[in-house]
């Protein structure tokens, strides 16, 4: 790794680094020492060296090149704060975020990341998820993709300044990175109606895939270049949606549930989670009496070209097709 830049906020950041490293040990989202280290030297300040946060009609800019030092200040705290930021904004809808850190954490221990692990990161956005992965295993380990070449020769070059080196490629996630391949770890920071064909085809046996579907966030181990299995991690999960070649989600029909059922987020997740497939009112009846099921409960099975999401067990009563066309009746 090369050394970082100059950096005038290097002091600052530092201490605001350590409150937050200190903030997600004691919350007990960084067990593992080697991603303590990796959030507590990775100087998340620098891939966002501005940022727009929600205010009421629209978004707020706030950046290092504020002429007022108080909002200067405002921007290097933030940076540090727990949230997701904004860092690309088109026609007035965000396109990429930097993602809450606490979410982060909590995908990055799902990956199991072991060394000398191969990684695969869609959804390059500001470039700090790509840091960390870095950070844990070398930066000649780690391949990152986004789509826009705006977005990857900006995420390139704050890297850079930060002293990283991974491999960045513009192309479309749900394509891969077929000439880095094979994978051991394939993480997405954008959410995906299906899994993507080509991320398994590009994966060794016992690869980890952690990518939000609907809601939450999925983690798969992988059998085969065709087949992967497994559950939803317990944390809700909102991220701008994976943009390329995969269809985008069917809409969500919410007219005439219970006020009761549309306020919970877990049925929210279940309802996006069966879209197209499962009728809401169905949803709904499911997800009483079944006891209002945590995310831990469902989980995802592909196998070829079929795929489908399940509640308790992959063969068991309870199983919606993913994808289109459809892989299972």
């Amino acid at each position: 790794m090369g050394a970082p830049v100059d950096d005038p906020w290097a002091e600052a950041a530092g201490a605001a680094r350590r409150r937050l490293v200190a903030a997600l040990t004691a919350e007990g989202r960084l067990p593992d020492p080697a991603w303590r280290a990796a959030f507590a030297e990775v100087p998340r300040h620098l891939f966002v060296p501005y940022y727009f946060v929600g205010v009421s009609g629209g978004y707020e800019r706030l950046g290092c090149d504020d002429p007022d030092p108080l909002r200067r200040e405002d921007w290097l705290l933030g940076a540090y704060e727990d949230e997701p930021v904004g860092i690309r904004l088109r026609d007035g809808e965000l396109v990429s975020t930097a993602s809450q850190p606490s979410l982060m954490a909590e995908m990055l221990h799902a990956l199991d990341a072991r060394d000398g692990d191969t990684a695969l990161e869609i959804g390059t956005g500001s470039g700090y998820n790509a840091a960390l992965l870095c950070h844990r295993l070398g930066d000649g380990r780690v391949t990152t993709v986004d789509l826009d070449t705006d977005i990857t020769d900006a995420a390139r070059a704050r890297l850079a300044r930060a002293g990283r080196h991974p491999v960045v490629v513009t192309g479309d996630g749900a394509r891969g990175c077929p000439e880095r391949a094979p994978f051991d770890l394939v993480v997405a920071t954008c959410a995906m109606p299906e899994v993507p064909p080509a991320w398994l085809a590009q994966c060794r046996p016992g690869a980890r895939i952690v990518a939000p579907l609907s809601t939450g966030v999925l983690r798969l181990e992988v059998a085969d270049t065709s087949r992967a299995e497994g559950r939803f991690l317990h944390t809700s999960a909102y991220f701008v949606p994976l943009r390329g070649a995969l269809p985008p989600p069917p809409g969500v029909r919410t007219a005439g549930l219970p006020r009761q059922a549309l306020d919970s987020d877990l049925f929210r997740f279940l309802l996006t989670l069966t879209a197209g497939s499962l009728d809401p009112y169905e949803a709904y009846a499911l997800w009483r009496r079944e006891g209002r099921p945590q995310r831990e409960r469902y989980g995802v099975t592909v196998a070829g070209d079929r795929q489908w999401a399940w509640l308790d067990d992959p063969e068991g009563p309870y199983a919606w097709p993913l994808g289109s066309p459809p892989a299972r009746g």
